[in-house]
């Protein structure tokens, strides 16, 4: 069916931007939540993408993370996720964020297998 087994992750470095800060925080400019989740959703496609061959792909299902500190403008996060469970189509990954050792933010999300021509018709 596809190529994935646990333990698949990807990692990357961020520069928190004006543009990934709520607006009504200003003039204070830090990452905010929704931004923090489309990092840590694109990680965990990023990871699995290539594996699932042209002809699928994955969609985000559910997202169960905290926001625990704040990552200001200019700080480099880096945004990891790793696949650690399987079942059937239904696939777990373990995210975070982080600068150096600062958690902020993590937990689980779930992305669910589909075929392309069967999830756009």
């Amino acid at each position: 069916m596809f190529d994935l087994q646990p333990g698949i992750s990807l990692s990357r470095d961020v520069s928190v931007t004006a543009d990934m800060s709520p607006a009504h925080l200003a003039p204070t400019i830090v990452l905010s939540t929704p931004k923090m989740i489309e990092l840590m959703e694109m990680a965990s496609t990023e990871a699995v993408q290539e594996r699932l061959g042209e002809d699928r792909t994955s969609v985000g299902t559910h997202v169960d993370v905290s926001h625990e500190a704040a990552a200001r403008e200019g700080e480099v996060v880096t945004v990891s996720s790793e696949l650690v469970e399987i079942d059937r189509r239904l696939l777990t990954f373990r995210v975070a964020v982080t600068v150096g050792d600062r958690v902020i933010g993590q937990g689980t999300h779930n992305r669910f297998v589909v075929d392309r021509d069967r999830f756009a018709g």
